[in-house]
């Protein structure tokens, strides 16, 4: 099970650090991607990072603000976020694959999701 942690409400500009963490099992070798949701919208993907943290990928619109990271030895994924602006708000899932490839082309373990707010 997956579950992300760490929102919250924020000013535009300003930072958090959201966490996923995986319990019952670990994330072994497995790449961990974060997605977002806004009220009205599709889910979206913001990053992903493969098993060892040596790969990552990001969506166009968080490149240079957003950094995907991992702990495998506390089996926790990062996702840091500077420069938040209004149009971050959203519900922010992370998920894993059952494949241990890279790039992930599914993701199959869903998490619950952490709010983040961010006032204009």
């Amino acid at each position: 099970q997956l579950q992300a942690s760490g929102g919250g409400l924020v000013q535009a500009g300003g930072s958090l650090r959201l966490s996923c963490a995986a319990s019952g099992r670990t994330l072994g070798y497995r790449a961990v991607g974060w997605f977002r949701q806004a009220p009205g919208k599709e889910r979206e993907f913001v990053a992903a990072i493969n098993w060892s943290g040596g790969s990552t990928s990001y969506a166009e619109s968080v490149k240079g603000r957003f950094t995907v990271s991992r702990d495998n030895a506390k089996n926790t994924v990062y996702l840091l976020m500077n420069s938040l602006k209004p149009e971050d708000t959203a519900v922010y899932h992370c998920a894993a694959p059952i494949s241990t490839g890279w790039p992930v082309k599914d993701y199959e373990y869903w998490g619950q999701g952490t709010q983040v707010t961010v006032s204009s």
